[in-house]
């Protein structure tokens, strides 16, 4: 499959729809106090680059990364649409995630995602590309319902 990863301004109601379709998922696995994904104002916020994944003209996915104060990125926002989900959107995503931290001269990339069933693909992913298991980072409080990982890029 042919995917192409390009940067987005967020302005277009179908980006916004999976953009809702991501938060819709994240609160019906996880408590709603304990969902820390953003809407779409919040990923327009000047620290994080959002990315959304194409095949030709059709929506695939997104992901973003965000720049946190001590010089570090942090995975925000990733998500496959349905019937792209197993082939290979995610991959191409964070590769392009990644190619920007490196970019950037980020020592390390952190994410928070959540626990139990819904969340396996994204942990076997994660773990897949060299990410490990670690504590809290950042603003972030560690409950039952999250966790956390790092992928050293020094």
């Amino acid at each position: 499959m042919d995917i192409t990863v390009r940067i987005d301004d967020l302005s277009s109601p179908v980006v916004q729809a999976l953009v809702t379709e991501h938060l819709s998922g994240m609160h019906a696995n996880s408590p709603a106090c304990h969902v820390n994904a953003l809407a779409v104002e919040g990923l327009r916020r000047p620290e994080i680059t959002f990315y959304t994944a194409w095949q030709g003209e059709v929506l695939c996915g997104c992901g973003a990364i965000k720049a946190l104060p001590d010089g570090t990125g942090e995975v925000k926002s990733m998500r496959t649409r349905a019937p792209f989900l197993r082939r290979g959107v995610a991959q191409v995503v964070l590769d392009e995630i990644l190619r920007t931290a490196r970019s950037r001269g980020y020592p390390a990339v952190y994410l928070e995602t959540g626990t139990g069933a819904a969340f396996d693909a994204a942990h076997a992913l994660y773990l897949h590309n060299g990410f490990g298991w670690c504590g809290a980072f950042g603003d972030y409080e560690a409950t039952e319902f999250n966790v956390f990982m790092v992928k050293r890029l020094d």
